[in-house]
Parts: C-alpha cells; structure tokens; sequence
C-alpha cells in the first residue's frame, strides 16, 4: 500500500481528498499546516507527497525541501488557478508535477499514478525482442542503433514498459496521454500514435511481438522482456 503524504489547510478540500485516495487503495497522512507537516516528516516516510503551495503558516517550499532531505520522492504542488510564479517556483526547485485547483478527481488519480510508477523505473532499463529502453537517459535503441520517437510515442512506449504483466486499457491509455507533449488524444488518434510507435520498433510492424493487440480491451507488452 503507497503511502501519501497531503498537506492541505482547507478542511473540506482535505476531507474529499482522502477520502478519494483511499478509495483508490492508498494509505494517507494529513496535515493542515506547515508547523505540523514538518513534525510529521520528522517521524514518518512517504511514497508521494501531495503539498499545497498556499498554507496560513507559510508555503509549501519550505516542506518540499524537508521530504528532499530525507529521500528523494515525487511530490506534485495544488496550486489556486492563476498561480503561474508559484508553479514556476515549484518546478524549477525539482517537483515532479502540479495541479491546479479546482481539479479533476481522475486527472489527480493518474498523475499520482504516473508519477509513482516513473519514481519505481527511475535509473532502470528494460528490454525485450532487441529493443532497450534507457529510462535513466530517456534513449530508446533497436538492435543498438538509436530510435527516435517523439514525446508522447515515447510516453506511450513507458507506458508499456512501466506495465509489463499487465493489459492496458483503450481508456487507461487515453486517461494518461490526454496532455503528453500538449497534443489531445481521441479514441482514433491513439491508433494512429500505436501504429506509428509500432513501425519505429517492431521488426515487423505487420505482425507485432513488442505491443500486442488484446481485441475488446486494448495492448499488452509481448512476453520475452526482461528488465535490468
């Protein structure tokens, strides 16, 4: 069970928040303020950190750099809409992402999601039918010679990668490429994007052994694949 740090002073934002992250099988630990977010930090370890930037005792920087000092995990800002300054501030110190206020209950869910399973494959490779993924260095190569994808194809291939045991939905797929590299992804363009990322990186695009098709459901990474 990942554990969840949520610092946030607005008692029914907090109450929601927990509520929502515990029906998604997490383990959460709030605090309202900086003073006892410090002291929390203090005696406990976290998976994911979700900080309000905003606190009536200070900001959420301060504590960033607290969790840092202990181990390194990701930790998304929730920040009030309009707070450009801020968000720049937090990404620049090194957060794995941000959210703004009001949000979406799913959207936070797969960017929670994203950012723990980025944090799990964080300094690995991976392989499989003579393709490497580099996630460390963000290279991809074939055969040792180096593949070039774009931003959401190689989003979409980490996808696979980070899932290898697992089918991954139509929908589950559309939920975590709706925003890579600001292009909006329909339920015809992901087939387009699959079919584009098969001819870069299957031997033969015509009949797939790295992204199988599941028909009814969606893909599945093929079975000879080992990870470093």
């Amino acid at each position: 069970m990942k554990r969840i740090f949520l610092v946030e002073d607005d008692t029914a934002i907090a109450k929601n928040l927990m509520l929502l992250l515990q029906s998604e099988g997490f383990k959460v630990t709030h605090a309202p303020t900086r003073k006892e977010a410090l002291a929390v930090i203090l005696e406990n370890t976290f998976d994911l950190a979700l900080i309000d930037i905003s606190l009536p005792d200070g900001n959420g920087f301060t504590i960033y750099t607290e969790i840092k000092q202990k181990g390194d995990i990701p930790i998304i800002f929730l920040t009030a809409s309009g707070d450009e300054a801020s968000v720049v501030t937090g990404l620049n110190m090194g957060a794995e992402d941000y959210i703004t206020k009001p949000f979406r209950p799913r959207e936070l869910i797969a960017r929670m999601k994203r950012a723990l399973r980025k944090d799990q494959r964080s300094g690995s490779d991976f392989e499989i039918q003579g393709l490497r993924v580099d996630t460390a260095r963000g290279v991809v190569t074939k055969n040792g010679s180096e593949v070039f994808l774009s931003a959401l194809e190689y989003r979409l291939l980490l996808l696979f990668v980070s899932n290898p045991k697992s089918i991954i939905t139509r929908g589950r797929l559309l939920d975590e490429l709706w925003d890579a590299a600001g292009e909006f992804v329909t339920d015809n363009t992901l087939t387009v994007y699959i079919k584009r990322l098969r001819e870069k990186i299957e031997n033969d695009p015509a009949s797939p052994k790295i992204i199988l098709t599941v028909r009814g459901t969606g893909y599945r990474l093929g079975d000879e694949n080992a990870s470093k």
